[in-house]
């Protein structure tokens, strides 16, 4: 659980990141840590991600970011062939992948 002096710093970062203003090192690692440890703190940062991008967000674009799915990053990795089932699923947790 975080303290109130805790998220109230953390949101001032996050709103920082979402505007595109300068962060430092030392405030985006304490934001790391705590989104690493916090669902609810990492959500808030793919939030702000996705705010910093700037694109207009219409119809599944703003459902996605609504529901918190998807990737913050616009492009999150090298781009794969999207009928390599193999590929696809390199990223599922091990229950879905055990053979």
């Amino acid at each position: 659980m975080l303290s109130p002096q805790v998220r109230l710093r953390l949101h001032a970062v996050l709103r920082r990141i979402a505007a595109g203003e300068p962060v430092s090192l030392q405030e985006r690692i304490e934001l790391q840590k705590h989104a690493d440890r916090h669902p609810t703190v990492a959500g808030w940062l793919r939030r702000a991600r996705r705010e910093q991008q700037g694109a207009p967000l219409d119809g599944l674009d703003r459902l996605l970011r609504d529901l918190d799915l998807g990737s913050a990053d616009p492009e999150p990795g090298p781009r794969r062939d999207p009928d390599d089932l193999g590929d696809w699923f390199s990223g599922a947790p091990g229950w879905l992948r055990r053979s």
